[in-house]
């Protein structure tokens, strides 16, 4: 029900802002659908409709309200569902301000590319330069006194406009017709298109008055021009012959205010005419090639219009229109040339010009106005790695336990605890929740205060938002997450698994830019810090660089300011058991330390680091039974765990040493030295490499001096070529040996391709 009731109070602003005569017909039927839809009476609709008198008809006002099926929740005409964010949106769409939005406009999604707000409500799309409540009346230009002579305000308007053998349409005849108020409006004839523009300029020289030129007019009516040039057939959009202007005409505001918007939004005007009564026509330059592109070009430029408060007759787009000709006179007043030339010069800089406004990016600056004193960096959330208002990617592969080691951050930084050794600064963390049950979630974080022995001092920092089965995409998400986090100030927010809420094809950039853009978009309206996960591709890592093992494309490593890579180890035997050696020492310590308070002291140094040795202390001890049970879970677990590395690109820190850790369910810790020669499948091990090229270069060195020593036996002399075919290779590879092989000691040596044992001292000659 209050949903409902803020429903009818969010029409009736927009529509004490909505000008009926804006819009087409199926947006004033629109408005008649959101209204019924609203709770909003039919006398509502009827009393604002009548504002457009030339197509205000009161007969059909109820029929047309009795077929909007509203008032449930369900406003259906013409096939489409109308809601109150349609008047939202009109109402913005004209300039309007909304001040109580329905609530189901501001859960709106977003499309990719949106500005999010402060209050993640719908944003009037791009276009929008002229902010109504700031926007103050400006006075034209003064107004030519009794001396005016309307001859050199045409004269000038030609010139602008046309090219001296251009034909110029313009008429002075009109007819007076009825109108449905009762009283009674001038409009123009067809008027005439014999004259250029040259010709116009030379009898505007010598008349002696203006309809000496154009003829004379009804002084009621005045006069009427045509700003495109014509083809001398007729006057039709047909017979133009370039598309060059448009006609932007609003009289539904004052004059004053008319021209504001004209110079606040920089309309490349070659002409400004005041109308004699209650417009400005703006002849404004399209330039466009053909009429198809005129047409895509005059709906941007009324889009724009009226986007920014100006109200336009949208029956003035063709581009064979008449508009008011300057130096004429109409009941008494002056229709003049107000300006020339305003506003940008083109329409592409124009469009170059609103698009830039409207990009909502920062302005440039310069080196010399921050050097002496530059902006504070943002704090560190986790010291040498992550800075609040930046992103972090961690990717690794599937079961890695990832999302163990991001709720392990997530409370390392709600406590103000070190992650994998790095310090984090305190503060609240809001761990969005797209993968596990939530009760399953709320147990691991639980369960991990328990494991790493941490008091829940801060435990009301942590926040977690379950939404497994009902992700949205990221586009969508993003605008709710944003709402829920304005006034919790977090510092950091832990987004897992972005898979989840990835929309498009994750290998396409373009795709992916997009997708990562949402990040930014948190990033900068709560101010916190964004971290996400990321799987890695299918296949063995290990002879990938870090940057190039998350899945789909790489835009996911380049994007976040530092991302962290885990990669699974290697573990041979041998590690292995001084891993259960180890484990097992610190569970019987932790044991006998419950039940002795001096044992430490008892027990000899040597015994104490060995497992075996240990135990045996403890039951000849009489501390048998303490540590009975502890001894076989800490080997089991050992068994368990698995081995991984972590590696680091970081954009705003220096890189740091690789760290490398055992993942023992469900937490992450240290490895100490156990692991600092493990390797990751499919990875090279210089050292096991540099140990296997050693014998592979004894094992050349024996078969050169073997072959020698066979040969010399057979032969007076022994050639390079004779080795070659001995050791089944060429005759370079033969000499390559015997030179690497001398340093090595191998005794031979050869000379203008006689291969000899080498002499106690002698040294090697070149074979040439």
């Amino acid at each position: 029900m209050n949903d409902h009731i803020n429903d009818s109070t969010t029409a009736r602003e927009c529509l004490a802002q909505i000008k009926p005569a804006a819009l087409d017909y199926e947006e004033w039927l629109a408005v008649g659908m959101a209204l019924k839809d609203a709770g909003v009476q039919l006398s509502d609709w009827d009393t604002w409709s009548a504002q457009d008198i030339k197509r205000y008809k009161p007969r059909e006002m109820a029929a047309k309200w009795k077929s909007f099926k509203g008032g449930n929740g369900h406003a259906v005409g013409v096939g489409t569902l109308v809601r109150v964010g349609t008047l939202v949106k009109l109402c913005r769409d004209q300039g309007g301000h909304v001040s109580t939005p329905a609530p189901g406009v501001a859960g709106a999604a977003l499309p990719w590319d949106a500005t999010i707000g402060p209050h993640s409500e719908p944003v009037t799309p791009a276009l929008q330069v002229v902010r109504q409540e700031w926007l103050q009346d400006q006075p034209l230009p003064p107004e030519p006194g009794e001396a005016w002579d309307g001859r050199a305000d045409l004269a000038t308007y030609l010139r602008t406009l046309f090219n001296s053998d251009e034909r110029v349409g313009v008429n002075t005849d009109s007819w007076e017709q009825d109108t449905k108020d009762g009283g009674k409006r001038w409009l123009p004839k067809r008027g005439v298109w014999d004259r250029t523009a040259g010709e116009l300029l030379e009898l505007l020289a010598c008349a002696k008055d203006l309809g000496e030129v154009v003829g004379d007019w009804n002084s009621m009516a005045g006069a009427w021009i045509r700003f495109n040039p014509l083809s001398g057939a007729g006057c039709s959009d047909e017979h133009v012959t370039a598309c060059r202007f448009a006609l932007v005409e609003s009289d539904d505001i004052s004059i004053e205010r008319q021209y504001a918007i004209y110079r606040q939004l920089e309309l490349p005007v070659a002409a400004l005419v005041h109308s004699g009564g209650k417009s400005l026509h703006a002849i404004v330059r399209v330039e466009a090639p053909d009429f198809k592109e005129y047409r895509k070009r005059v709906d941007f430029l009324y889009d724009v219009c009226k986007k920014n408060g100006l109200v336009i007759d949208r029956q003035n787009r063709n581009p064979s229109r008449l508009s008011r000709l300057p130096g004429a006179t109409r009941n008494g007043k002056k229709q003049w040339l107000v300006a020339t030339n305003i506003g940008q010069p083109s329409w592409a800089e124009w469009a170059d010009w609103i698009a830039a406004v409207n990009d909502d990016l920062p302005d440039v600056e310069t080196l010399a106005d921050f050097f002496d004193s530059p902006p504070p960096l943002a704090e560190p959330i986790i010291n040498g790695i992550l800075r609040r208002g930046h992103k972090m990617l961690l990717a690794g592969p599937s079961k890695a336990g990832k999302s163990f080691l991001l709720l392990q951050l997530a409370i390392a930084i709600a406590e103000g605890k070190q992650w994998l050794g790095w310090p984090c600064q305190q503060g609240r963390v809001l761990y969005v929740n797209l993968e596990l049950d939530g009760a399953s979630a709320k147990h691991r974080l639980v369960d991990l205060y328990h494991r790493m022995d941490y008091k829940p001092t801060h435990a009301a920092d942590v926040d977690i938002w379950n939404l497994r089965g009902k992700a949205l995409p990221m586009n969508e998400l993003a605008p709710r997450l944003i709402r829920r986090a304005l006034k919790r100030e977090y510092a950091a927010i832990i987004i897992d698994p972005i898979y989840k809420v990835i929309t498009g094809d994750e290998n396409a950039a373009h795709e992916m830019a997009k997708f990562c853009n949402q990040f930014d978009r948190v990033c900068s309206e709560l101010g916190a810090a964004v971290i996400y996960c990321h799987h890695h591709s299918k296949g063995d890592q290990g002879q990938k660089r870090a940057h190039d093992r998350s899945s789909g494309s790489g835009v996911f490593a380049r994007d976040p300011d530092a991302l962290l890579d885990l990669i699974e180890l290697e573990v041979d035997e041998h590690v292995r058991k001084q891993l259960h050696n180890r484990w097992e020492c610190d569970a019987m310590a932790g044991a006998l330390d419950e039940v002795s308070a001096n044992w430490r002291d008892e027990c000899p140094q040597d015994d104490a680091i060995v497992g075996l040795k240990l135990a045996h202390w403890a039951n000849q001890n009489g501390l048998g039974d303490a540590i009975r049970k502890v001894r076989p879970a800490a080997v089991a677990a050992a068994d368990m765990a698995t081995a991984w590395r972590v590696e680091g690109i970081l954009r705003e820190f220096p890189l740091f040493p690789a760290k490398r850790m055992w993942f023992q369910w469900p937490i992450h810790v240290d490895s100490e030295d156990l692991l600092n020669d493990a390797i990751a499948t499919g990875e090279i091990d210089t050292k096991k490499r540099a140990h296997a090229i050693e014998a592979l270069q004894n094992t050349n060195d024996a078969a050169c001096s073997l072959a020698h020593t066979v040969l010399a036996a057979e032969n007076d002399e022994v050639t390079v070529s004779m080795m070659a075919k001995e050791m089944n290779c060429t005759d370079e590879t033969v000499r390559n040996r015997i030179k690497s092989g001398a340093e090595r000691g191998l005794s031979l040596r050869y000379d203008r391709g006689i291969v000899a044992a080498k002499e106690q001292g002698a040294d090697d000659e070149e074979d040439i």
